[in-house]
């Protein structure tokens, strides 16, 4: 299995990560990021504004995730059928529509629940439809393709501390609508650049015209076929249910209660950087075997519910959160740059929709659980669990020999 062997138009002579494709790329990606971190701060502000409950910000938020998670697998199969960078770029302007929508919504006070979950039902479908994309376009636009992971990563890291910051400032000195507003000129800016981007045609597909179902089927064989990334998958799902899903709102819970809300805010802001960190690492330190790395760096992950499990005091606790933020995203580049350098272009939308559907899906499992899971066995047990959970999933990561076997493509 080698890569795609694709670059971008102009590409070929020029020399480092920056290259004109690659810029353009990743303006796309940093500001609509920026916007997608805006996000959760103007909804639920606007929301609880309107007299709407934390429930009902809940099923508007699950309406995205809901429809991300079950058509992104169909996402795929289009950008391999189609065009993925005109498929991107549709669900950019789809989506510039919709938030515009809900923008003059907030600012006219017209807002209405089921109209928000409508909007949001439309966006989690374009993110389903731009997300597969994402792994074809970068190996069309960057030579190195680790370091154009890493330095995308750690953009998204810094979003994710900015972002939540500026949409406060907006809503409080002017209206949620003013946060949506901005929202969809991050989609308008990420359209533009990808308009913009130039790439080499794809080598023509060499098998006989295919249907829909066969492709689909055939993303599925190919998903099967590699057994390093089916293993991580189902691993990762455990992961996701037993302590990914689980941590946001019981360490919000426990941490709010017990310190305040300033003190979650650091801690956020503590994940944030740690990631950033951890993906600078992983641009720098290239191992041989990256998913064996990547596991080991697993291992950190443990610190951020264990932390907080413990009730470490709060400068505590954004350590370790920081350190298991580094751990996070050194695993995260170095699972991305396998998955876009192992699989051939021809599948690699498919198989990146499928891995993301599998990983993704878990997460609103796992924080429905929470709750229950919290009351029949309390929140820190609840939390120490996830803790043990993560370093189960390290060790049986590096027990799997297609994982930690699995060597670099040059």
């Amino acid at each position: 299995m080698g890569t795609t062997g694709v670059g971008a138009e102009g590409t070929a002579g020029e020399r480092g990560l920056w290259s004109g494709g690659f810029r353009l790329y990743f303006a796309a990606r940093t500001v609509a990021m920026l916007g997608d971190t805006m996000l959760p701060v103007a909804l639920s502000a606007g929301l609880l504004s309107y007299g709407y409950s934390a429930g009902d910000i809940g099923l508007v938020m699950a309406a995205a995730t809901a429809c991300f998670a079950g058509l992104v697998v169909f996402g795929g199969v289009f950008a391999d059928r189609l065009n993925a960078r005109a498929l991107m770029i549709g669900a950019d302007v789809v989506r510039v529509c919709t938030q515009s929508l809900a923008a003059v919504l907030f600012l006219t006070h017209r807002v209405r629940l089921w109209e928000m979950v409508v909007i949001a039902v439309v966006n989690g479908t374009c993110a389903a439809m731009f997300q597969p994309g994402v792994a074809s376009t970068v190996v069309r636009v960057a030579t190195d393709v680790q370091g154009a992971n890493g330095t995308t990563r750690t953009a998204e890291s810094l979003a994710a501390m900015a972002g939540p910051a500026l949409a406060g400032m907006l809503v409080g000195f002017v209206s949620p609508g003013a946060v949506f507003a901005v929202h969809a000129s991050t989609y308008l800016t990420s359209a533009v650049c990808l308009i913009a981007l130039r790439l080499a045609p794809l080598p023509p597909r060499e098998k006989a015209a295919s249907t829909f179902r066969t492709d689909l089927a055939e993303g599925w064989r190919e998903f099967r076929a590699r057994t390093w990334m089916w293993s991580v998958i189902v691993v990762w799902m455990v992961y996701m249910v037993c302590m990914v899903g689980p941590f946001t709102p019981l360490a919000a819970g426990q941490i709010i209660t017990g310190h305040g809300a300033g003190s979650y805010g650091l801690v956020n802001s503590s994940l944030g950087a740690g990631t950033a960190v951890g993906a600078l690492l992983a641009i720098r330190l290239r191992a041989e075997h990256p998913l064996r790395a990547g596991s080991l760096a697993l291992f950190a992950t443990a610190l951020m519910p264990a932390s907080v499990g413990f009730g470490l005091p709060v400068p505590a606790v954004c350590a370790c959160v920081f350190v298991a933020g580094t751990g996070s995203a050194y695993w995260g580049v170095n699972w991305a740059t396998s998955v876009q350098t192992q699989v051939p272009g021809d599948i690699l939308n498919r198989i990146h929709a499928y891995e993301v559907a599998g990983s993704v899906a878990m997460v609103p499992v796992g924080q429905a659980l929470a709750g229950p899971a919290a009351s029949a066995f309390g929140t820190r047990h609840v939390l120490l669990a996830g803790a043990a959970v993560a370093l189960a999933v390290a060790v049986t990561l590096l027990s799997v020999p297609a994982v930690r076997g699995l060597r670099r493509t040059p």
